[in-house]
């Protein structure tokens, strides 16, 4: 595996800003390593990583946000398209036509719809219970002791909640949706669009969302059941956090009530 340029992937270091928890920023993170590319991890606090991202140089306010041979990336479609410039073997964007357009569909689509409605679920369940917050701090780079960034999480909760429009109308609707999503994972699967023996763009985006989602213990067993779930554990082994039950039962798909 070497850079167009004919330097060894282990020449180029990455610098990769997340949020704890971020699954997007683990999507990115999962990209660099699977080039063989050596990250460093910097976590920023949630809701005003806006502002620090900004600071840091980078033109917009989400993460991943990454410093990576001298240029400023931001968003997994950006830097899946970078890296495989930089390092085209293995890829995460399929060469030929066909394959390549079916999976960045699959890439925009859990990146617009996916996504925010995975965060929107988990911001507006912490607002419910905070009490295991600190299982989402396992992995996290943050400079800060678990116990102190639990301490002052209310504020950022109650911001980071407010930013994502995780309220309960959000919410509701989401768990409504959910189904309909899920369903479109599992044909992704059947199409071969995901699930290869080479994982791409796609898989990262869809498994991370989807493994957020099953840190609810609201909705985990009923998604592992799934072609979904067996997919997202097996792209992503490990990814921390809990969290109880906490949605009324009435707001659930009734599959995983």
């Amino acid at each position: 595996m070497g850079l167009s340029t004919g330097l060894g992937s282990a020449a180029v270091r990455a610098t990769l800003f997340g949020v704890p928890g971020s699954h997007p920023a683990l999507a990115g993170q999962l990209m660099l390593e699977r080039k063989g590319i050596e990250v460093r991890r910097l976590d920023l606090v949630a809701g005003i990583h806006r502002v620090m991202l900004r600071l840091l140089g980078f033109p917009g306010v989400t993460v991943p946000a990454v410093r990576l041979d001298g240029r400023r990336l931001q968003g997994t479609r950006t830097i899946a398209l970078a890296l495989d410039t930089l390092v085209p073997s293995p890829p995460l964007v399929p060469a030929e036509a066909d394959g390549r357009d079916a999976v960045l569909r699959a890439e925009g689509w859990a990146d617009e719809v996916l996504q925010p409605a995975a965060r929107r679920l988990v911001w507006n369940a912490l607002r419910r219970d905070r009490s295991t917050l600190g299982s989402y701090l396992e992995d996290a780079k943050l400079g800060l002791p678990v116990p102190v960034a639990t301490a002052v999480a209310p504020p950022i909760i109650r911001l980071a909640a407010r930013l994502n429009r995780a309220d309960d109308e959000h919410a509701r609707r989401d768990l409504a949706a959910l189904p309909a999503q899920l369903d479109r994972v599992d044909g992704l699967l059947a199409q071969g669009v995901i699930g290869g023996d080479q994982p791409n763009v796609a898989d990262y985006q869809v498994a991370t969302s989807v493994r957020l989602l099953m840190t609810l213990d609201d909705l985990s067993g009923w998604i592992e059941r799934r072609p979904a779930g067996a997919h997202a554990q097996a792209v992503v082994p490990r990814f921390p956090g809990r969290i109880g039950r906490v949605f009324p039962p009435d707001w659930l798909p009734a599959a995983a009530r």
